[in-house]
């Protein structure tokens, strides 16, 4: 075989060796890609996939996020700007730890118009969480709270014995009909409000946690 003939078939035995190599390595990183799209993955996974003591660990290595975490447990349903003034921490470092917690599932909240409250996660059913939220607000504590005391009230009385107008009381109770706490009946042109019976305890377990928290 003539020297240059052996040359090239050695060269193109080398160029292919190359170009099937090459594309190897780029499906590989294809694949690598379709599989973990995030570079920061394995720090992303949900919860359930993460050894819930190794997690916790991990995110309570900070002392202002435990004090964060400890002030929700001790304050359910308490909104942001409660948690940056009770601990005396600034909005910014607030949120970055408010936003680890969420994350690794330890804190969750609700929207509360156009506010969030935050409660310690898996601790609270959302029924309990938006009835936390609604006991926050006075007025309709003070619903609540004459509706447990009479039984039965029609619109004007309740109105008159919280002391807001007629109104004010028709739009409180569209807040509070979330809750499925309250019945309403006509009666002629009377619009009679009661409290359902099976959402009593409910009601008053979390009416003494509004008042120790006050």
């Amino acid at each position: 075989m003539q020297p240059a003939l052996k040359r090239a078939i050695i060269a193109f035995a080398l160029a292919s060796i190359i170009i099937v190599s090459f594309a190897a390595v780029l499906q590989q990183q294809r694949n690598f890609q379709e599989v973990t799209p995030n570079p920061y993955y394995l720090l992303v996974l949900p919860t359930s996939f993460v050894n819930f003591g190794a997690n916790d660990q991990t995110t309570f290595n900070n002392g202002t996020r435990t004090q964060i975490y400890n002030y929700i447990d001790n304050n359910p349903g308490i909104q942001f700007r409660g948690v940056c003034a009770g601990l005396s921490i600034q909005v910014g470092l607030a949120q970055y730890h408010l936003g680890v917690l969420i994350k690794a599932d330890l804190v969750s909240f609700i929207r509360d118009g156009r506010y969030k409250r935050f409660f310690p996660a898996k601790k609270f059913s959302r029924k309990e969480m938006l009835t936390i939220s609604l006991l926050r607000h006075k007025t309709a504590r003070k619903i609540l709270e004459a509706l447990l005391d009479k039984k039965q009230l029609s619109h004007g009385e309740l109105a008159g014995r919280v002391s807001i107008t007629s109104q004010a009381l028709t739009w409180q109770m569209k807040r509070i009909g979330k809750t499925q706490f309250i019945l309403q009946t006509n009666e002629g042109l009377k619009t009679i409000y009661s409290l359902d019976e099976n959402s009593t305890p409910t009601l008053t377990k979390y009416l003494a946690l509004a008042e120790e928290k006050q």
